[in-house]
């Protein structure tokens, strides 16, 4: 599904020229859950914003879907990561002063959907993650976890191809963190969705097929895991 050749990435300050992505290739495959690993300054962000294509300064090649990007106008990676892409980031990323239902309602009416034809995939998604009853509150109503979860309903409310989460158990505790992968692992295994996340928390693999580690701009071991929860 997702298909990155060669890929080079460079920042320039000034007269010093940073060289972030050294010679990716990475090949995800539709219903993988891969994790991104490195310390900090090794790539993942860059490398996730080129995957999300929210970043298309890099040479190389990417291919979605058979469909080579590189060459695509601006606003037809928009509408390729609208319809295709769902992001969960670590701060959450709600409006405080809209309620859940209308924090996961958002993206479907920036799309062009009435409010009237929202209802049914607003309160499926809600109940996807766990939140069932609170459509109506606000984000300070809840806990962290709680979010969280309203983050991740509001990315699957289009239904995307894959899901991109980048650090989404960086603000929470250990059994917080803990329910929010396993929430993942459910929508992987039970939903099918493709999911590429950041983390730096090994424990947080738990239920991932792969792990891919970057240092320094370049991958240095992508590995598949054994099959650790067999039904």
């Amino acid at each position: 599904m997702i298909r990155l050749e060669n890929i080079n990435k460079y920042y320039h300050t000034d007269d010093e020229e940073l060289h972030v992505l050294k010679d990716i290739n990475l090949h995800i495959e539709k219903g993988e859950f891969v994790a991104i690993m490195g310390p900090s300054g090794s790539g993942k962000s860059t490398l996730i914003q080129v995957i999300g294509f929210l970043d298309t300064n890099y040479s190389g090649t990417y291919t979605f879907e058979g469909d080579i990007v590189d060459n695509k106008t601006d606003n037809q990676l928009s509408e390729i990561r609208n319809e295709k892409v769902g992001f969960v980031f670590q701060n959450f990323q709600l409006i405080s002063n809209s309620t859940i239902y209308e924090n996961v309602e958002l993206p479907l009416l920036y799309n062009g959907y009435s409010p009237k034809d929202t209802k049914k995939h607003v309160l499926a998604a809600i109940e996807r993650v766990g939140l069932k009853g609170k459509e109506n509150k606000f984000p300070t109503q809840l806990s962290g976890g709680q979010q969280q979860r309203v983050s991740i309903a509001r990315s699957l409310i289009q239904q995307p191809c894959f899901l991109i989460a980048d650090e989404p158990t960086g603000a929470l505790d250990s059994k917080t963190s803990e329910e929010i992968i396993s929430l993942f692992h459910k929508l992987n295994e039970e939903d099918g969705l493709t999911i590429v996340m950041v983390t730096h928390d090994i424990d947080m693999t738990e239920y991932c097929s792969r792990i891919v580690h970057i240092i320094d701009g370049e991958l240095t071991d992508d590995a598949a895991k054994e099959a650790e929860h067999e039904n």
